[in-house]
């Protein structure tokens, strides 16, 4: 499943065109490797999301195409939530 697919379905992201932005400005990490909007995600992969000043870590614990509100937290397990004092080089965009 593509990683923006996935972040809309299990609402980590709200909207699919969000998910694709953060993950072209390369926001996201699969197992530690820049991730853009098409790269794929599979069970067990760990994600690393930064929003704003913060880093969300999650591991991908199910892959669905449709999934209702209630079942939507079960697609991902929160390892760690991170506040950051100052942007990591990693995450700083190359198209200023």
């Amino acid at each position: 499943m593509r990683i923006d697919k996935f972040l809309k379905v299990s609402r980590l992201i709200k909207r699919r065109t969000l998910a694709k932005e953060v993950a072209d400005q390369g926001r996201i990490t699969i197992n530690g490797k820049v991730a853009k909007a098409g790269s794929a995600v599979k069970v067990g992969d760990e994600l690393a999301i930064r929003f704003g000043q913060k880093v969300v870590t999650a591991r991908v614990e199910d892959l669905r195409e449709n999934v209702r509100k209630e079942d939507a937290m079960k697609m991902f397990t929160i390892l760690k939530e991170e506040k950051l004092d100052k942007i990591e080089p990693q995450f700083i965009d190359d198209e200023e």
